[in-house]
């Protein structure tokens, strides 16, 4: 009894070190002043990580549903991080109430990626909302408690259950969070309690300096490749969408191709317009200065 004991320990012990760099995490959490806000996603495993089918999503205020939902499209290089901000560049009147400020010059840059600027998405999460990372679906990692509203937000405060019931010290409102490099691994079951501290260090209001790269102790060495992580935004596309193709590295042209094969555009924007575009699935190929050519599906609803 004892020996099989023994065996089933670690035969759980090796289940549970076999999740370790296995699958995309959140490597980053910025809530900065109005909306600048961000979030990075790192790629701890030894392979490129096509990015279709990953989601990120808000579930605001307590929520136990997604309040808003982003499709991610593209790649991520092995060992490299990409951070994704609120790309909101006017001012815009939201409902006829108030006014959704512009995000900051600096913050923008420091950015690999942004999302639309056009109110909702997920990016315009305040310190109280949860975030989770999602593969067909399935959460792969949780920032925050699905379910729970904090109050403003997550804190140190133990004895509350780290809401700010008691009047804990802010830690996910105003604050940039980066995980800490022992963790291999996003959060895939909806915690009891939410201690932001036990994962992130935190560093600072308004601090996107570490925005883009990440460092984490499943990959030791030098990753050569990671100029080749790439977003493509909306994949799926309705027709007469603009379809934005962001990267590292500097994008030379790009190629986009019918079912049957045939080169239907050429351009060396970075962006295309799906007006003249029958619905359906296209391959794009992009190529970067380096002479690397990336190649993606791409749908037209």
């Amino acid at each position: 009894m004892k020996k099989n004991l023994l065996l089933l320990l670690s035969l759980i012990t090796i289940n549970l070190s076999a999740q370790d760099c296995s699958d995309l995490f959140i490597s980053e959490y910025v809530e900065g002043p109005g909306n600048n806000n961000a979030v990075e996603i790192y790629n701890p495993t030894s392979n490129d990580v096509n990015l279709d089918g990953y989601t990120i999503n808000r579930y605001g205020n307590g929520s136990q549903t997604p309040s808003e939902t982003w499709s991610l499209s593209g790649s991520i290089s092995s060992g490299d991080a990409i951070s994704i901000g609120n790309g909101q560049l006017d001012s815009v009147y939201v409902n006829n109430t108030y006014w959704s400020l512009p995000v900051d010059p600096v913050f923008y840059s420091s950015c690999d990626y942004h999302c639309s600027g056009v109110y909702p998405t997920p990016f315009y999460f305040n310190g109280d909302d949860a975030i989770t990372l999602e593969k067909a679906g399935n959460i792969i990692d949780i920032f925050g408690k699905v379910g729970e509203d904090p109050g403003s937000a997550w804190t140190d405060d133990a004895t509350a259950g780290y809401t700010d019931a008691n009047g804990g010290s802010w830690i996910t409102r105003y604050n940039t969070l980066v995980r800490k490099a022992d963790i291999k691994n996003g959060i895939t079951m909806n915690p009891f309690v939410f201690n932001p501290t036990a994962e992130y260090d935190t560093i600072g209001y308004a601090n996107y300096t570490n925005l883009g790269s990440h460092s984490c102790d499943c990959i030791t060495t030098d990753i050569e490749n990671k100029s080749s992580s790439y977003l493509i935004y909306p994949n799926p596309a309705s027709k007469g969408n603009t379809i934005y193709i962001n990267s590292k590295n500097s994008i030379k042209s790009i190629a986009l191709y019918n079912s049957i094969g045939q080169n239907i555009l050429e351009t060396e924007n970075i962006n295309f317009d799906t007006s003249n575009l029958n619905s359906g699935s296209y391959i794009i190929k992009i190529k970067l200065i380096n002479g690397t050519v990336l190649e993606n599906k791409i749908v037209i609803k």
